[in-house]
């Protein structure tokens, strides 16, 4: 994450979290020269989804996102030019990276996948180690 996120809740009381990601892209060149590139996403979590991100990530945390992409659009209120943004209404997420900022001490961060804004639960495979 760029900087920490922001957490505020919609008029309908919902809540929502936005934050920015920093994606890295490494590559060689055809003349064998190393490049990389970065990109930076605006991305929307709403719901349970939007409440956990808000508590355990911060700043430099990591985090695997899924979601669909949003274009939005507008009119530059000084120069009355079109202007557009696209960016990612999350659906899915992972921490990944090691403990996030504000787990407890020995602890981890919860993940959370499926789009219905609750986190999914561990799969119970009876105490066995192969889940299948």
């Amino acid at each position: 994450m760029t900087r920490d996120p922001e957490a505020r809740a919609l008029p309908s009381g919902q809540p929502l979290t936005k934050f920015s990601l920093a994606v890295n892209r490494s590559y060689t060149t055809k003349e064998g020269e190393k490049r990389e590139e970065v990109t930076y996403v605006d991305i929307e979590s709403y719901g349970k989804q939007a409440e956990i991100i808000a508590k355990y990530c911060g700043k430099g945390s990591g985090i695997l996102v899924e979601g669909r992409l949003k274009l939005d659009q507008w009119e530059d209120k000084k120069t009355n030019e079109k202007r557009s943004r696209l960016g990612v209404v999350l659906e899915n997420f992972t921490f990944i990276g090691g403990r996030a900022p504000g787990s407890e001490e020995g602890g981890s961060a919860p993940r959370a996948r499926g789009g219905n804004d609750t986190p999914s639960p561990a799969p119970d495979n009876g105490g066995d180690d192969v889940p299948f």
